[in-house]
């Protein structure tokens, strides 16, 4: 089959031979142009979805960029770095609640214990039992998308921080309080508990009488220390107590100390515990040199014992 035209009046005849075999030729040039076509047009969509939509590339496809490789790298950075802040910021509220801790053990632990703990691994025993895990080391850790787990751990650390600090600021309440009440001893050096509180015979009568007190004997001179922040209320010499003074605390605490040699602070005095208002005598009604010292709470007379947290001799 032949197919002849003209171009113009002028012009040859033109033909074209339309045989099989330049059908074939034709139809694969076609193909071959639309298969080359389609490819370029895959390639491109693929690179414009990459740049555009990197998860519904990944979700058809499993191909990224290195542009999307470093921009999720760069996020991962960014959530371990996040991680690592917080729990840097836990650790220093651990510090700050293990210290804390330490201050109330000190407060806490009787005098015949203190410096008996070496911290040294003899001598220590006790069933195993093992510690548990929290949920997010166990298991299955990694079943969901890195990133999603890496968030969830973020937040988890960020609430165990908000909790850390929560039991930081009830602690710092307690121990604020603890500390401005007269908890202490007032003699630190060597001394000797004498004559407790309650009922006893009059050391100068024999008669029974009720000592509203406790008695610390030691040397004369033998530095008197305050048992708790507050101030000088009374300083002065009084017939049956000798050189005198009286400390006001938190709470409507107030502490005396009698029969002093000395007495080394004024009235209106603000003081700390531990500081040195005087030294151990013998005055007023005194058999030998001691501290007697009392404790009131809302005007009434307490136990010294009763108060301290730390064990009298």
């Amino acid at each position: 089959m032949q197919l002849m035209w003209l171009s113009s009046p002028t012009s040859q005849i033109r033909k074209i031979s339309i045989t099989a075999r330049n059908v074939l030729l034709a139809a694969l040039a076609l193909a071959i142009g639309l298969l080359f076509l389609g490819f370029l047009l895959n390639w491109v969509g693929i690179r414009i979805a990459v740049e555009s939509n990197p998860e519904l590339a990944r979700s058809m496809g499993g191909v990224t960029s290195e542009y999307e490789q470093k921009r999720v790298e760069a996020i991962y950075r960014d959530r371990l770095e996040q991680l690592k802040s917080v729990l840097d910021q836990n650790i220093q509220e651990v510090k700050k609640l293990e210290s804390m801790k330490n201050r109330f053990m000190e407060l806490a632990t009787p005098a015949a214990l203190k410096g008996r703990y070496n911290g040294k691994d003899d001598a220590k025993g006790g069933p195993f039992i093992s510690a548990p895990l929290p949920p997010y080391f166990k298991v299955g850790f990694f079943r969901q998308p890195l990133q999603t787990e890496m968030n969830q751990t973020t937040e988890k650390a960020k609430g165990v921080s908000e909790s850390l600090r929560s039991y930081e600021t009830k602690w710092k309440t307690h121990l604020a309080w603890l500390e401005a009440l007269p908890m202490g001893l007032p003699i630190q050096s060597e001394s000797r508990l004498t004559s407790g509180f309650g009922l006893r015979n009059d050391p100068f009568t024999g008669a029974m009488a009720m000592h509203e007190g406790i008695d610390f004997a030691a040397d004369t001179g033998t530095t008197v220390q305050a048992t708790g922040p507050g101030v000088v209320v009374r300083s002065e010499w009084d017939p049956g107590y000798g050189n005198v003074i009286e400390i006001k605390h938190a709470e409507n605490f107030v502490t005396r100390y009698a029969h002093l040699s000395k007495r080394r602070v004024t009235e209106n005095t603000p003081v700390e515990s531990g500081t040195v208002i005087g030294d151990v005598g013998s005055t007023g009604r005194s058999t030998g040199p001691h501290l007697h010292y009392e404790i009131f709470y809302q005007g009434k007379v307490l136990n010294p014992r009763q108060v301290l947290l730390v064990q009298t001799p």
